[in-house]
């Protein structure tokens, strides 16, 4: 008999292991009357979207509508003008996980959701940097709209140029017409390929390092980047982070 129980103990610990091996589901598992984000990316736009999804970082801020870089397991969501209190903005630090309901919407290319409320659910996700290099240039890279990503060995090209006629690395707005504090639009090489990139303001102020990284550019830099791939008029990053090599 104890030969027996043992035989089944050891047949019941393997079957526990197997189970523990198991490669957890892609994705997240999503509360009911909540979108997967293939039917997400497959709704019509002007049409009601409810989703689930973490809080990666906070545009802005302002009259109670917050704007917020979004994504879960299998992509990501840009909530523009979002209704939010102030309280309930300072809740929303990365990794916060939130039900969001509003309307699809498009803007220059740009996918988001519009007139949304949303609520804070129990969950923790941030997304690691999705490497881009492979899908850059490409027509693959829509599929990572608004995603996290990196690019590694960007070489810095000229932005433009300054009152003196000479060409510069970084313009304040994207026709050099700003001030320090404003945008800052520059120019990448990669594969052969020019790419603005901007630093949008509100997201990353003049306070902060990539500001500050990307005004000491010099043309010819060769530099490794960070951000969201948010689109204007085609791919137009918002960088968080450059790093000149």
């Amino acid at each position: 008999m104890k030969k027996i129980l043992a035989i089944v103990l050891v047949a019941v610990m393997a079957l526990a292991v197997f189970a523990g091996c198991k490669k957890a589901p892609k994705g997240d598992p999503k509360s009911e009357g909540v979108m997967t984000y293939a039917e997400y990316v497959a709704a019509e736009l002007e049409t009601k979207v409810v989703i689930e999804t973490y809080v990666q970082a906070k545009q802005s801020w302002w009259d109670n509508k917050a704007t917020v870089y979004t994504q879960d397991h299998d992509g990501a969501y840009f909530l523009y003008n979002m209704t939010c209190s102030e309280e309930d903005y300072a809740k929303l630090v990365p990794g916060t996980k939130i039900k969001v309901e509003g309307y699809k919407a498009e803007w220059s290319g740009e996918i988001e959701i519009i007139d949304a409320t949303f609520v804070i659910e129990e969950g923790n996700f941030v997304a690691q940097a999705f490497d881009a290099g492979s899908v850059f240039g490409t027509d693959e890279l829509i599929k990572h709209q608004n995603e996290f990503f990196t690019l590694k060995g960007l070489t810095v090209e000229a932005a433009g140029q300054n009152d003196s006629g000479e060409d510069v690395a970084f313009l304040y707005k994207w026709d050099g017409s700003g001030e320090d504090g404003d945008d800052l639009y520059f120019k990448v090489n990669l594969n052969g390929k020019s790419y603005t990139f901007t630093v949008e303001s509100y997201l990353c102020d003049k306070t902060t390092e990539v500001y500050n990284a990307v005004k000491n550019l010099k043309i010819g830099d060769t530099i490794d980047v960070e951000g969201f791939l948010y689109w204007y008029e085609g791919v137009n990053p918002h960088i968080t982070s450059v790093t000149v090599k």
